[in-house]
């Protein structure tokens, strides 16, 4: 046997098995085989991997699955073998091949999967493993995110409760999660309690949350307004309503403060981690993307934790259509459009949307920008879009070079 031979396998993933098939380089089926998901079902997998093909090493096996991450592509990959990622988009087009009709089963997604690897391996993504401050960094980022997601849920309960019978407490700050409001409303409740509230209790209350804004006098002119009449039971019910939320609101809160630093802490590490390239500055690019105007905690963790692969090659086109500033074209004959680009990374394309946002606001180059493209007629989401389309060519530029962000350098601003 040839050490050259090369075996090809699909994996159709499930929550409880998953199916495999197995074909050598000219396409012929070897084998295919179900494998429950557990460590002991995994571990057979593999076993029946290198035993059916006969394989001398795991890296004569190249194996497709759609999911790029989760346990299964993780045992593939610590074992050796040659792990690839297909969109389920590409996955449904190379599905017609088979069956134009739109059949489909396990069996036949597996079986697809190994023939497109063999046919069509430059359409795959090749896996690696990922450094574990990455993972860990993933993991907090998007933690963070469904924190924040959960807590405007609660602030708009909070909001809800608070129109039914205080309205005045909403003058005070958009923000119901704001830990010195919380406080304020346990101190000051309802409308009676807020008559009968005195100056020092209020200022006690500003001075210890820093509030410098208002003073006692002038959150009491607010909570005094003249308030709603309600029937009997109203207030006492939204009161009760508003303790269980102000309570989780509090918890996630600190849960929200534990998750920005722990990304700052892994961000950090992953700034002074390792050695630079040979004739580059020793600078890591979580601290060369930091450099860049309008890039915050968590659009700078996201990047590094969403498009790792893409950052690492420096591979301008592929953040573009990650991030879905990339517009998509279509061209048929005389007709021709250009549309907003769906098919994206969500997270990223949030991340960079907010990005953009924050540098119109702080960097001369990209409200310039801004102004251009809305001056031409440009929606808002499209000139941000564009804006951000700019910001990710002057990373990619400064991560070739190993640079910092310089506002005052004209050829990098107009990258």
């Amino acid at each position: 046997m040839s050490v050259q031979e090369r075996w090809y396998a699909g994996v159709d993933w499930a929550s409880e098995s998953h199916h495999v098939w197995l074909t050598d380089s000219q396409g012929s089926r070897i084998g295919e085989k179900i494998f429950k998901h557990a460590g002991e079902g995994l571990a057979e997998m593999v076993i029946w991997l290198l035993a059916t093909s006969g394989a001398v090493e795991p890296g004569q096996i190249n194996i497709a699955i759609e999911v790029p991450h989760g346990p299964v592509v993780e045992t593939l990959i610590e074992r050796g073998f040659n792990v690839y990622a297909l969109n389920p988009k590409q996955m449904d087009r190379f599905r017609d091949r088979y069956s134009p009709a739109g059949a489909k089963d396990d069996s036949r997604d597996a079986e697809v999967m190994a023939s497109a690897l063999r046919t069509d391996m430059h359409c795959f993504r090749h896996l690696a493993v990922t450094d574990p401050t990455i993972v860990e960094l993933r993991e907090w980022s998007r933690i963070a995110e469904d924190l924040a997601g959960e807590r405007t849920g609660l602030t708009n309960r909070m909001r809800q409760q608070l129109w039914r019978y205080f309205p005045a407490f909403l003058d005070l700050d958009a923000d119901l999660a704001a830990p010195w409001l919380l406080e304020l409303w346990q101190a000051v409740p309802t409308p009676d309690k807020a008559r009968r509230s005195r100056p020092s209790s209020i200022a006690t209350i500003l001075k210890r949350n820093r509030i410098r804004r208002l003073d006692a006098a002038q959150v009491l002119d607010i909570l005094r307004k003249p308030p709603l009449t309600v029937a009997a039971g109203t207030t006492e019910a939204a009161r009760a309503h508003i303790v269980t939320l102000v309570a989780r609101i509090g918890l996630i809160n600190r849960q929200i403060a534990q998750a920005h630093h722990q990304l700052d802490t892994l961000t950090a590490r992953l700034g002074t981690a390792g050695e630079a390239e040979p004739g580059q500055p020793k600078q890591r690019d979580a601290e060369i993307l930091a450099s860049l105007p309008g890039i915050g905690r968590i659009v700078l963790a996201t990047l590094l934790a969403e498009a790792t692969d893409a950052l690492q090659r420096r591979d301008y086109p592929a953040l573009r259509c990650l991030t879905g500033v990339a517009p998509v074209t279509k061209k048929s004959g005389r007709s021709r459009f250009v549309l907003r680009r769906h098919a994206c990374h969500r997270r990223l394309a949030n991340a960079v949307y907010h990005w953009a946002r924050t540098a119109t606001q702080h960097d001369k180059t990209s409200r310039a920008k801004y102004a251009a493209l809305r001056a031409r007629g440009h929606s808002h989401g499209r000139a941000l879009r564009s804006v951000a389309d700019r910001l990710l060519n002057v990373a990619c530029s400064m991560l070739r070079t190993g640079t910092t962000f310089k506002p005052s350098l004209p050829t990098q601003n107009a990258a």
